[in-house]
């Protein structure tokens, strides 16, 4: 069973299997991934046919001079020829093997000519390792990289701030089963496909390298939808998750784009449990995450009055944590103290807060705080008079 037949909520996808090459047909990409490459802030593609997404199976995952790439995976979207009989967008993979160690040259000639006429590369952790590599392998090769003027956006990073689950590791195959329900049916383990491709250089027998062949497909089209899912998260906006995690991740994204406005309605979805999802409504940690976030960035935006809403909010949730709590009371304290000149507000939260420092040295600040607030309420209760 494929991976693209598991996707309702997702855009529709369809596997054809045309010339012997596969195609993963999506009526929705759009252009909604120059959101994505913005939140990611990085240069956004031209257009859905000039994004590039790549992975790499490896001789092992060190990295360094003695590591080779023996197959570069490529995928990509292509608009229909005017003869094609169906509508929509194409998806298509391509792959580079390299079939003898001496032949390293030609294979990064091969990619050079192909990847030229792409603006954007998608990988899934591409920044710490990929692209690297590539980098390693052409400079050996007396090469230029292809890929050091192109966008690049690692699809690990948002993943993790949507789809990242506690103690579970942000995966592709992961996040194939927690995000459409498949499950790969004897898909080759990762740590086994080094060792497969040793095999066959010693011996020349590639059959054991066919589930790597197959292994290395499906993560391109797992990435790609991904890729889509994320795009259309952020272009439809908090009302198209599915999980208050998903609308927090959202949120995130957009307050890395710049798109403020965006992301506080997405940190308010989350902490609102975010009324029309499908799933549980926000937890306690995840709505406490929303709440300060929210306040920090409308604090930063200068809107203070709605900054100190969220922290008294933050600071009556039941089970705040003891970090957040201190850190509500604390700026609560300078917000009645600097701001609203409301002095007997500002004390009381200073009082609030001195419990809760974890070291000497914040207890000395907020003894400090409490001090010059008794000075100036002290001042204010006998105020100067002239002299006679």
């Amino acid at each position: 069973m494929c991976v693209a037949d598991c996707l309702p909520p997702w855009p529709r996808f369809e596997l054809l299997a045309s010339g012997g090459s596969d195609r993963l047909r999506a009526s929705r990409f759009g252009e909604s991934a120059v959101a994505l490459a913005k939140a990611e802030r990085t240069r956004p593609p031209l257009s859905i046919d000039r994004i590039l997404f790549l992975d790499l199976e490896t001789t092992g995952l060190a990295g360094g001079a003695g590591t080779y790439a023996f197959l570069v995976g490529c995928g990509w979207f292509e608009p229909p020829s005017p003869s094609s009989a169906g509508p929509g967008t194409s998806f298509r993979t391509r792959q580079f093997f390299l079939a003898d160690f001496a032949a390293e040259r030609t294979l990064l000639e091969s990619v050079t000519h192909f990847a030229g006429d792409f603006s954007c590369v998608v990988t899934y952790n591409g920044k710490a390792f990929d692209l690297p590599l590539m980098e390693t392998r052409f400079a050996l090769q007396r090469m230029e990289t292809p890929f050091a003027d192109v966008a690049h956006v690692d699809l690990l990073h948002p993943a993790r701030r949507m789809w990242r689950e506690e103690d579970v590791e942000c995966r592709l195959t992961y996040l194939e089963q927690a995000l459409c329900g498949h499950e790969r049916e004897g898909d080759v383990p990762g740590f086994e496909i080094p060792s497969r491709y040793f095999r066959y250089v010693r011996s020349g027998d590639a059959r054991p390298l066919e589930a790597v062949f197959e292994h290395n497909r499906l993560d391109i089209v797992s990435l790609a939808m991904l890729t889509a899912r994320a795009s259309q998260l952020l272009e439809d906006g908090p009302s198209s998750a599915t999980t208050p995690r998903e609308a927090f991740g959202i949120g995130r994204l957009y307050e890395r784009a710049g798109m403020f406005a965006d992301a506080l309605a997405a940190y308010r979805a989350c902490v609102d449990g975010a009324a029309g999802l499908k799933t549980r409504p926000c937890t306690g940690d995840l709505r406490a995450d929303a709440l300060r976030t929210s306040a920090i960035l409308l604090r930063r935006l200068r809107r203070y009055q709605e900054a100190a809403a969220a922290w008294r909010e933050l600071l009556g949730m039941r089970g705040c944590p003891p970090g957040y709590a201190r850190e509500a009371t604390e700026a609560l304290a300078v917000h009645h103290e600097h701001r609203v000149r409301d002095l007997e507000a500002a004390r009381g939260f200073a009082l609030q807060a001195l419990p809760l420092q974890a070291t000497a040295a914040r207890q000395e600040a907020v003894k400090y705080r409490l001090a010059r607030i008794d000075r100036k309420l002290g001042a204010r209760a006998f105020p100067c008079l002239p002299l006679a």
